[in-house]
């Protein structure tokens, strides 16, 4: 008897979890949506819908989303919450996105150059950032969500390694920040922003599924069985510093040959630099300020060299997620990235590799076909991403 009664409870926690969890997917829903998306009765619906109002974690409003049936009003995240203000940190640039408590955007996305030289000036120009939300509301609570660059611990919120940074020390983001102003900061990696933007913002995602960003480096996230994976250390996803050729040119991370040292952006300026160099005619511009933009343009004007360099680059990618996919079996990948700007025939070299699997017979019918593509989520839907980290603690507090 005990324990059906301690069962009872952990279904009810879960069922209350599936309705905050649909909730915060769909935004607003009625009873009747929820018992079709969950199976579950009207009577058992009403009866958690009830609780959860009654816990404040949802509020109810009479405006019907029918227009058949008894009008019986829409459930939603009570909007009077604390709002997020998000934003994707690195070094140079900060982008952000102010939020309300239902995490919906308010405002005007936006973009920062910075010039952090030092782990205070980074602090200092997300405060700034803040600081400018605070004076448009200066009444409401605006906590920090940041999806920082590089190795992060979102468990004490420490910045462990940032690539482009020129400082090696860790950096106490999280403390620093709480301590200064106020509020709640949470963090993690930028892979995992993205992993979560895709998981709540894209209904078409699987249970297991996962982001690769190809820029400045290369990163990924993995989602398995619908939970972001990181890891007992926090460094999953390095797909970046898979090596691919032991014999290949140093990476930051001290080691030889890494995928980063191939196929990230930084990689394909440096070839673009050292072949300039030696063609002194080259229409190309001043080898020493090659751009990203240039090198996209040069790909789709069949520049020849540059096409060269693409190709291996789309390559070594193909293979690094031939092997993870192979291990992990995870056949829905999501592609972002300034890379992502070579297009789909880039897209396709990577895909002939992975199409090599032995063990995905990759008949199109199938549900589970592996599915590769870019991602399709806007900017500002990416950096609201982030937000969604309070999302998960509170329904983790649900359990």
């Amino acid at each position: 008897m005990h324990s059906s009664g301690l069962n009872n409870q952990r279904v009810r926690h879960l069922n209350r979890q599936t309705l905050l969890k649909l909730v915060w997917q769909h935004k607003r829903l009625s009873k009747s949506q929820f018992a079709q998306l969950t199976g579950l009765s009207i009577p058992a619906v009403s009866k958690i819908l009830e609780e959860l109002v009654t816990d404040g974690k949802l509020s109810h409003s009479a405006e019907n989303l029918s227009n058949r049936g008894i009008n019986s009003g829409s459930y939603q995240i009570p909007p009077e919450g604390d709002y997020i203000l998000c934003m994707n940190v690195t070094p140079t640039s900060i982008e952000s996105q102010l939020c309300n408590a239902q995490l919906s955007a308010l405002g005007n996305f936006e973009r920062i150059q910075v010039n952090a030289m030092t782990p205070q000036a980074l602090l200092a120009a997300i405060e700034g950032i803040w600081q400018q939300q605070r004076k448009v509301w200066p009444k409401q609570r605006i906590n920090l969500a940041l999806g920082i660059h590089g190795q992060v611990d979102p468990v004490t919120g420490v910045s462990q390694t940032m690539p482009q940074a020129p400082w090696r020390e860790p950096l106490e983001i999280k403390y620093l920040l709480e301590e200064k102003l106020g509020i709640t900061v949470r963090l993690d990696n930028d892979c995992v922003m993205l992993a979560l933007a895709e998981k709540w913002q894209n209904p078409g995602n699987r249970q297991d599924f996962c982001v690769i960003n190809v820029d400045y480096g290369i990163g990924s996230s993995f989602v398995i069985n619908g939970q972001i994976y990181r890891g007992s250390l926090y460094g999953s996803g390095q797909i970046g510093h898979t090596i691919v050729n032991p014999d290949g040119m140093a990476c930051n991370c001290g080691r030889y040959g890494c995928l980063e040292t191939v196929a990230s952006l930084s990689a394909l300026k440096k070839q673009a630099r050292i072949w300039l160099k030696s063609q002194p005619d080259s229409q190309l511009r001043d080898p020493d300020s090659v751009t990203a933009t240039q090198l996209i343009s040069a790909w789709h004007e069949g520049d020849e060299q540059v096409r060269r360099w693409v190709e291996n680059a789309a390559n070594a990618i193909g293979l690094s997620l031939y092997n993870f996919l192979n291990i992990l079996n995870i056949n829905q990948i999501w592609f972002y990235g300034r890379s992502c700007g070579f297009g789909e025939t880039w897209l396709a070299t990577i895909n002939r590799q992975i199409g090599f699997n032995p063990f995905d017979h990759g008949d199109a019918l199938k549900v589970n076909a592996t599915q590769i593509g870019f991602g399709q989520l806007t900017r500002p839907q990416q950096v609201m991403g982030i937000g969604y980290l309070y999302v998960e603690e509170a329904l983790s507090a649900e359990q």
